[in-house]
């Protein structure tokens, strides 16, 4: 691999415009590739560009469509396996079926562990992501994973708009540890809220572990899903005397009651990455909405790797 110097990067159809930057902030041209349906709505992919024994990455967010663009990345992957490349990069921003990750009850699937599978399987030779649901995920791959964080981002926007008397709140007792990754890049308190799960779209929060009366709060989180637990996150956070809140999300997954959620929530702003698409119409339901983009943490790292040196250099802003 130290010999590699062909260097293509190839984009999926998942997230044209994070892809266009990405490749911008490289410098190269887009790798060249037709990929359509076929009548029957199989995915066909043609490589045009001579990828021998080339350096090769592909850049394909899993989201919804959920399996249309994963089938794309397993087709991409495959078809640029069999052109012979050197190595194979698979770069997912958004890395779907991630919360799916564990048996939590009987006779279920771990997905996430069957996508990592698939994707091995398919040729990937590496995989570059973003803010995985859990970290540990990492494990269910036997090839390298190098896993990046948005919180520099998010963070060094509160850095530029600065505020006092700033918390950082974990939603629920899961992201404790990227509510403490937050707080301290910002010399900022911590709380969590404990919250309880009815079913696949509804949250009910409960208690509160820490204090926000008189705070600005920072509400710290990596998938803006149906948004149930937000809501409930800022319904308990004003209760409890909070004076402002923000909302930071890696992933803008944004489905079902999403939009009316966050349209009514009384957050001040809403941070999002541009890891998934939004559609211009939630931006002007939800005023508060801005992106902040990963194209050059992405195109970084994409460089980083291509010239064999240290990504986790990246974590350290």
């Amino acid at each position: 691999m130290q010999g590699l110097s062909k260097f293509h990067v190839f984009a999926g159809r998942s997230n044209p415009a994070l892809a266009a930057d990405i490749i911008n902030y490289i410098g190269i041209e887009p790798g060249n590739a037709d990929v359509h349906e076929f009548p029957d709505g199989e995915t066909s992919v043609r490589i045009h560009s001579d990828v021998r024994g080339a350096d090769v990455f592909v850049i394909q967010s899993t989201c919804p469509p959920v399996n249309q663009n994963l089938m794309e990345l397993l087709v991409l992957l495959d078809s640029l396996k069999r052109a012979s490349v050197g190595r194979l990069t698979a770069v997912i921003p958004y890395f779907g079926y991630a919360r799916q990750d564990r048996k939590d009850i009987g006779r279920v699937p771990i997905s996430a562990k069957l996508v990592a599978n698939l994707l091995v399987e398919a040729g990937a030779d590496r995989v570059l992501t973003i803010d995985l649901h859990a970290a540990q995920i990492q494990g269910f791959f036997d090839i390298p994973v190098d896993h990046l964080y948005a919180a520099p981002i998010f963070t060094e926007h509160f850095r530029i708009n600065p505020r006092s008397d700033l918390v950082v709140v974990g939603p629920d007792l899961g992201s404790m540890k990227r509510a403490w990754g937050f707080a301290k890049r910002l010399g900022a308190g911590v709380a969590i809220i404990q919250k309880e799960r009815i079913n696949a779209s509804q949250v009910e929060a409960g208690f509160l572990i820490g204090e926000v009366r008189d705070k600005n709060v920072i509400i710290a989180d990596d998938v803006l899903a149906t948004c149930g637990s937000v809501r409930e996150a800022v319904r308990v956070l004003k209760e409890n005397g909070a004076r402002s809140i923000s909302i930071c999300a890696t992933h803008p997954v944004l489905c079902g009651p999403a939009s009316q959620r966050l349209a009514e929530c009384e957050a001040a702003e809403i941070l999002i990455t541009d890891t998934i698409p939004v559609a211009p119409e939630l931006q002007k339901q939800v005023p508060s909405l801005k992106i902040l983009s990963v194209a050059e943490l992405l195109g970084e790292a994409i460089v980083r790797i291509h010239t064999n040196r240290s990504v986790s250099q990246l974590f350290a802003n």
